[in-house]
């Protein structure tokens, strides 16, 4: 026996042997137990993560295996759109192209490409780390049954009233010219900018300044407040401004919410 344990000389070949021999696909009987793995994305490798929710699952799974139950762990992996466009098109980049020097057809081969090389590795590095799953069922999000799957519940529930298409402020990618959710967005503090605008009392006795770090809100502004106990602008609750650009005559009005 070796002094010391060496893991690559013992856990390819075993796993291996097990994957072949049909160990981790279900047994057929017994009471159903089931985990569908949260598909890694193709963008790239496993991390720390990756281990220790596998590690339970993979507990799970062996544990009611032993138990003579029906186990599956399915695996697959997930497509990432956006985020595999980005790598991509960086990889474009570095050779001093853009996806628009490929065209579509040919850009969207390219994104198989790499989905083929990702994807390959991430599986690897799952039977490295001794993932019972059963291979055989091994799935793609993009697989074209589970797409269209995807179609049909997203038919099914439009039909049923439970989702709907609207109108929504999101955060808008000007390259990749798509929608992002917020967890792909990193947010930066930057100094802001006061634009002072000066709104002419329609009475034309003068006028109020205004500051603002939006200034193309003020075509939709309603009223001007004023903080009732602001000694420098008592005088002017009650009376109107003029909005310009618009020339809409909107009122000026007292209210505590406002700064002194």
């Amino acid at each position: 026996m070796e002094k010391t344990y060496n893991p690559d000389a013992i856990e390819q070949n075993w796993y291996q042997t097990w994957e072949q021999n049909g160990e981790f696909s279900p047994s057929g009987e017994g009471t159903p137990y089931a985990i569908m793995l949260p598909p890694p994305n193709v963008t790239g490798s496993l991390h720390m993560g990756h281990g220790f929710n596998n590690t339970i699952m993979d507990t799970l799974t062996r544990y009611h295996r032993m138990k003579g139950d029906n186990t599956l762990w399915q695996p697959g992996t997930d497509h990432a759109g956006i985020a595999t466009q980005m790598v991509v098109e960086r990889q474009l980049n570095a050779e001093g192209k853009t996806r628009h020097d490929l065209g579509r057809e040919q850009f969207i081969d390219r994104i198989w490409d790499w989905k083929q090389e990702s994807g390959d590795n991430i599986t690897r590095q799952l039977r490295r780390l001794g993932s019972s799953l059963d291979w055989s069922r091994d799935r793609f999000t993009m697989d074209e049954d589970l797409s269209e799957a995807v179609k049909h519940v997203f038919v099914q529930l439009h039909q049923e009233g439970l989702i709907y298409r609207g109108k929504r402020l999101v955060n808008w990618d000007p390259v990749l010219h798509t929608a992002l959710s917020d967890l792909e967005v990193l947010s930066e503090e930057e100094s802001g900018h006061l634009w002072h605008f000066r709104y002419p009392l329609t009475d034309g006795t003068g006028h109020l300044v205004v500051a603002t770090t939006r200034p193309e809100t003020m075509l939709g502004d309603t009223a001007v407040a004023v903080h009732p106990d602001d000694d420098r602008y008592q005088h002017l609750i009650g009376k109107t401004i003029t909005l310009p650009l618009v020339g809409r005559e909107i009122p000026i009005i007292a209210d505590d919410y406002v700064d002194r």
